[in-house]
């Protein structure tokens, strides 16, 4: 098959793997929730050769992300597993997580499911990586953004881009506690939680 290709993936890559570099120099195995296309795990993977990269989506997306892989194999690269966040199954034990462009496309009580799995299943000191585009005090931070949220919620009223506010008061309830927010292109961000419960 062809690869699939996101052309935001190809932009952002090089700015969100400078950041993982740094966050994930000590981890040594990573789960990947919703891979998508494919085009991050194969970027970073292989530049991030000292650890494992899993990847996982829903299995309609691992034909397309499994040709990646494929085309760009890496050692330290695995295949995609099944993750649904609508009926979660841990698949292993990981002291990091990577998600990018999830949290605005799938709905909020989703996005609960998935602080609450990583926040159980992390490691004391684990980090979880979210990448996306969020609302700072109530307001979006580009009217790109606002556009963008206004298409999202006429294509699904139960996504769009969260507030900021929203995921810190809920990480902090399954023990992630924000330690960056790093500014990303085209008015995104890469936020890095890690887990330290009892703080």
């Amino acid at each position: 098959m062809s690869l699939p290709f996101s052309q935001a993936c190809e932009n952002n890559k090089q700015p969100i793997l400078t950041v993982l570099q740094n966050v994930f120099a000590n981890r040594t195995r990573v789960l990947e929730v919703g891979s998508g296309t494919g085009q991050h795990a194969v970027h970073f993977a292989p530049a991030l050769a000292h650890l494992m990269w899993q990847t996982s989506d829903l299995e309609h997306n691992h034909a397309g992300i499994n040709s990646w892989i494929d085309s760009q194999p890496s050692d330290n690269l695995h295949r995609p597993v099944i993750f649904d966040l609508s009926a979660p199954n841990w698949p292993g034990e990981f002291d990091a997580v990577y998600s990018a462009n999830t949290a605005h496309i799938v709905s909020w009580p989703l996005v609960q499911n998935l602080f609450h799995e990583v926040g159980r299943h992390l490691p004391d000191e684990g980090v979880f990586a979210l990448y996306g585009p969020f609302n700072y005090n109530g307001e979006f931070t580009s009217e790109s953004n606002a556009a963008f949220d206004q298409m999202l919620r006429q294509r699904d009223p139960s996504s769009g881009i969260r507030a900021i506010e929203d995921l810190i008061e809920l990480a902090q309830s399954h023990d992630l506690h924000l330690q960056a927010d790093h500014a990303m292109p085209a008015n995104n961000r890469l936020l890095i939680w890690i887990k330290r419960p009892h703080e």
